[in-house]
């Protein structure tokens, strides 16, 4: 059979008026100057590689088409990219030309990142705050972290959740981690299947829907501490930023946006909802954790305060002491706050978010 071109198509007039609107909207975009595509990464791709995000007002973005609906009219596709490999894949395939930018990166891929030579801008903050839970298997007789010295936990090394399980040690008096306990690196499907078997001692998880399936239970939380959670960021590719800073201006005040909406008390249960279809947590995970949070605007939030300015920094320095990057790494520089300071003005956010110091405290509430 004779294939025939969409160009053909279009002479005998047998092209659909979609598809002619779209032909047409996405050559009028590239004439203009703009790109065909937006090239969006996450790192995680839910559970068994589901390409979907877990939670936040990032993931609210991908779920509510929201950057889907800003730019139809300018025949820009929106290109959303999940990793199973977490931030360390997400900086590989940026490094390789494949993406434009990240919505949620966390502090030690990001920093290994702008370590190795990546240029990105930080736009905003993707979250913060939330509990800590530490979780064995069902049939664990362990009493406290102590119980668990010289076994095996489980945690994708790599990731924000390495230095988080590292942070949670020391805070139980284990300072040098890696000497003190067996540590391994597994996905979160793999290092689920681990507990269910028993083959791993302990991992920090959301523990809800895994003891409701009688797979893991609880041995240690830990609330709100603003020291051991880190807020995620937002960034743009430098050369996108540079060529596009329009379109870098439209995502953020969209991002915004979303931010603000997920803020709502009456949007509390929709979100729910909404993260459960990536699979990585049920309702139940995210009501138990979530209902705790009675100011959804202490975690849903883009600002870059003091708070995320100095959490940066410490992450960097945490990382300088366990040699897991070989150059320094500096701040100056690498925040452009103006597109988030002009989204705020514009929607007349800018003292809506309560703002935290250094150490986490409250300031403005």
């Amino acid at each position: 059979m004779k294939r025939r071109s969409f160009t053909s198509l279009l002479a005998s007039g047998l092209a659909s008026p979609a598809l002619i609107s779209l032909g047409s909207a996405t050559a009028h975009a590239q004439s203009a100057g703009k790109p065909a595509t937006i090239r969006i990464g996450f790192p995680g791709a839910g559970t068994g590689g589901r390409p979907l995000p877990s939670s936040g007002f990032t993931a609210n973005t991908v779920f509510r088409s929201e950057l889907e609906q800003e730019f139809a009219a300018d025949g820009i596709k929106i290109e959303w990219k999940y990793y199973v490999g977490a931030g360390p894949a997400l900086n590989e395939a940026f490094a390789n030309g494949l993406l434009d930018f990240c919505f949620g990166h966390g502090d030690l891929p990001l920093i290994v990142g702008r370590s190795t030579g990546l240029k990105h801008k930080i736009l905003l903050s993707s979250g913060r705050g939330g509990d800590i839970y530490f979780i064995t298997p069902a049939t664990s007789t362990a009493k406290t972290v102590g119980d668990l010295q010289g076994k095996t936990l489980s945690v994708q090394k790599g990731t924000a959740g390495q230095l988080t399980m590292y942070r949670f040690l020391e805070k139980n008096g284990f300072t040098e981690p890696e000497k003190q306990f067996r540590i391994i690196s597994q996905i979160r499907d793999d290092r689920v299947a681990s507990l269910s078997t028993g083959d791993i001692a302990g991992a920090i998880e959301t523990p809800f829907g895994l003891e409701a399936r009688g797979v893991a239970k609880r041995l240690s939380e830990i609330y709100d501490d603003a020291i051991i959670n880190r807020p995620g960021t937002v960034w743009v590719g430098e050369a996108f930023e540079q060529k596009h800073p329009d379109l870098v201006q439209r995502i953020v005040n969209r991002l915004v946006k979303v931010a603000h909406w997920s803020t709502q008390e009456a949007n509390r249960e929709t979100q729910y909802q909404l993260w459960t279809r990536s699979g990585v947590n049920t309702y139940i995970d995210n009501k138990r954790v979530w209902d705790r949070t009675k100011d959804l605007r202490t975690r849903q939030n883009p600002l870059l305060d003091d708070y995320y300015l100095a959490s940066l920094q410490r992450s960097i320095d945490e990382i300088k002491r366990y040699r897991l990057i070989r150059r320094d790494v500096s701040i100056e520089g690498w925040i452009e706050p103006k597109y988030l300071n002009k989204a705020l003005a514009d929607q007349k956010l800018e003292t809506f978010w309560p703002t935290q110091d250094a150490n986490g405290k409250f300031l403005r509430t």
